[in-house]
C-alpha cells in the first residue's frame, strides 16, 4: 500500500470524508485519486498523483473562500515516503529527508503511533541520530513527522504550517 497523504475524519464519517477528498481532489486535477480507510476509525490514506504539500494550501484556501466545502476532512498530512515499521527503515527515511533542513535550521520529531506495539523511544532515538541540526521543540523550523499505522509508515520533513487542521483554519 503507497500513500502521500494522511487524512482524518470524525469516527464514522470516513465515507463522507472519503467522498469530500474525492471531491476536492478532482477539483484540484487529480481524476483518479485513491483514499482507503485504515483499520484506525477516523483515518484514511490517500494516494495522488498531485502534490501533497500544493493540495493541503489549495485546501486551506479553499476552507477560507468556502467554509461549508469541508465539513468532513478534519486533518491532512503530507506523506513524503511509505515503509515498512521497523527501526532501521524508519531511520534510513528519515536519513534521506533530512538533506531538506537547512544549515542554521532546527527541527522536531513528530511521532504518531497507531497499531503498533515498537517503542516510541527506539524510534526517535534512531531518527535524532542520523540528523545533524540543533533540535528545537517549541519553535522548529522543520518538523520530522512519523506516522506510523501498524505495519507502514509515512515520514515527511515539513515546515509545521505544511499540515492542515479544518479546526485551525476555520478558527483563523
Amino acid at each position: 500500500m503507497d500513500f502521500n497523504l494522511i487524512a482524518s475524519s470524525p469516527r464514522n464519517r470516513e465515507r463522507e470524508a472519503a467522498l469530500e477528498l474525492i471531491s476536492l481532489l478532482r477539483e484540484f486535477g487529480d481524476d483518479s485519486p485513491s483514499v482507503r480507510r485504515t483499520e484506525v476509525s477516523g483515518l484514511m490514506v490517500v494516494k495522488s498523483k498531485v502534490d501533497p504539500f500544493s493540495f493541503i494550501s489549495f485546501v486551506k484556501e479553499k476552507v477560507r473562500n468556502e467554509p461549508w466545502a469541508v465539513m468532513n476532512v478534519m486533518k491532512l498530512v503530507p506523506v513524503e515516503v511509505v515503509v515498512d515499521t521497523d527501526v532501521g527503515s524508519i531511520s534510513e527515511a528519515v536519513k534521506r529527508l533530512s538533506g531538506k533542513i537547512g544549515e542554521g535550521e532546527s527541527f522536531r520529531i513528530t511521532l504518531r503511533k497507531r497499531h503498533t506495539s515498537i517503542s516510541s523511544r527506539d524510534v526517535i532515538d534512531a531518527a535524532a541520530g542520523v540528523i545533524d541540526r540543533k533540535v528545537d521543540l517549541e519553535h522548529p523550523d522543520r518538523v520530522v513527522l512519523i506516522e506510523i499505522i501498524g505495519g507502514l509508515t509515512g515520514v515527511s520533513v515539513i515546515r509545521p504550517e505544511d499540515e492542515f487542521s479544518l479546526v485551525r483554519e476555520k478558527r483563523g
